[in-house]
């Protein structure tokens, strides 16, 4: 009953990270009182969603109530001279502007850590985030210091391991793959292959495990993927992986089948018996990798089934160019990585470089234009739901095209992040996490020194 009860909640509290979207409704609350407050929520946002009562127009203004009001003009030569040159590389001003608000934000973060949950291992929240911070910013800068911090943090993480849960993020995944990427540059051969070890066998610790991104096999696979890139080398042998990928694909026909959409996609896929869309839970960050050429997906498979899959997100689209959090929800309000066109734009552009269709770009440049308008988020600066996060769809934008108008919007997003702190938004319940927090704004910043070189950490390959 209670369980029932969480998957309504989850409806209307989509796009509050995980961890939120049930914390929200706990604080303070007798267990009834949350049972009660929660079937209410969910009953106002059924009743919503029957009534049809949210229409384009309204929608636009509750994705402008959940975001601050872009202040800054968009692009122009003359405009973006202040940040970099026709070639794409910054200006030294603002290079210097940036390595000193990454500096100043490490400070506060470190402080912020000495009050961190001890027993929180991810990525997401955890200790291995900021693991993964250092590992990041030893390769940007090339400071042992960073590589010490970071064998420091990951030996925090690899102690309080959940023992449940696979993927990069938010399991057991993660630390271990940061762990073994560690040692390996430390020169720890033996500890490094022991973490191997041990994440080849997490695939055997819960059959039963969804598919989506955080919490399913597909956050195993960016596991596997990320050792493999780091290493440069097949550490974790192709079959293995192949492996877990017949699985994802198998279970995706399986539930189209299952649920009356064969006739619609050829795969369908859900968590906590809900059809998301998004990067997070949902079809467009599990389409994204499935057309990862180190996946090596078979091209009958990748036209006939992920093709039309990835189409039928497509149809999904609002007017407005933004994406539903849910393939039966009509609410067009949240524009965040983890729900939204920030996320879905790469499955989009991952389309455009597989199929070498033009419709594929035109949508994640519709997209961009969503998330310059609403991606100042009031949500914070974080990765998840926060300004930094939506930045990267810019740079994997400015990557593809080079479209010196997608550099100059991810420099005035990063613009707002130099302001941290001053713009009254929502503090996270981990302020300092790479997800949620500082430590995902500090990650941005550094990946912008070198914007060639940016991928969103801990998702984009």
């Amino acid at each position: 009953m209670v369980g029932a009860k969480i998957r309504l909640v989850l409806r209307f509290w989509r796009g509050v990270n995980p961890g939120d979207a049930l914390g929200l409704a706990d604080k303070r609350m007798t267990i009834s009182q949350r049972i009660d407050f929660r079937s209410l929520i969910s009953w106002t946002a059924s009743l919503s969603r029957k009534m049809g009562l949210i229409c384009t127009r309204f929608a636009a203004g509750i994705m402008a109530e959940r975001a601050f009001t872009n202040p800054y003009p968009d692009y122009n030569k003359s405009q973006a001279a202040g940040y970099f040159d026709a070639y794409g590389r910054l200006t030294s001003e603002f290079l210097h502007r940036i390595n000193n608000k990454i500096r100043d934000l490490l400070q506060q973060m470190e402080v912020g850590l000495k009050s961190a949950d001890p027993r929180d291992c991810t990525i997401y929240t955890g200790w291995a985030g900021i693991a993964l911070l250092y590992l990041h910013l030893y390769d940007v800068y090339g400071d042992p210091v960073y590589l010490q911090m970071s064998h420091e943090y990951i030996k925090k993480s690899l102690n309080c391991l959940t023992k449940r849960t696979i993927t990069f993020l938010c399991g057991d995944g993660g630390p271990l793959a940061v762990g073994a990427v560690v040692y390996h540059k430390m020169g720890n051969e033996k500890q490094a292959e022991d973490c191997i070890t041990r994440l080849l066998h997490l695939n055997k610790l819960d059959p039963r495990a969804p598919d989506e991104m955080l919490y399913g096999r597909m956050g195993y696979v960016y596991a596997l993927l990320f050792v493999n890139e780091n290493f440069g080398q097949e550490k974790i042998p192709r079959h293995h992986i192949q492996q877990v990928c017949e699985m994802i694909l198998s279970s995706g026909e399986n539930l189209a089948r299952k649920r009356n959409f064969i006739s619609k996609t050829p795969l369908m896929y859900e968590w906590y018996q809900e059809y998301y869309v998004g990067a997070a839970h949902g079809l467009a960050g599990i389409y994204y990798y499935l057309m990862q050429p180190s996946l090596q997906i078979s091209q009958v498979k990748l036209h006939n089934v992920v093709k039309p899959s990835i189409d039928y997100v497509c149809q999904l689209k609002f007017p407005s160019g933004n994406y539903p959090p849910c393939v039966d929800d009509s609410r067009d309000l949240l524009v965040h990585w983890c729900h939204g066109a920030p996320g879905v734009i790469y499955m989009l552009t991952q389309a455009h470089k597989v199929f070498k269709e033009e419709k594929y770009l035109t949508d994640a440049l519709k997209c961009a234009d969503v998330i310059w308008k609403f991606g100042l988020l009031k949500k914070g600066y974080g990765l998840c739901h926060g300004a930094a996060g939506n930045a990267y769809a810019f740079l994997t934008l400015y990557n593809l095209t080079t479209d010196l108008k997608y550099l100059y919007r991810a420099c005035k997003f990063a613009e707002w992040c130099l302001d941290y702190g001053e713009h009254g938004c929502r503090t996270p319940d981990t302020p300092f996490s790479l997800f949620e927090g500082m430590a995902g704004t500090i990650y941005f910043l550094s990946d912008l020194l070198v914007p060639a070189k940016a991928r969103f950490p801990a998702f984009e390959l």
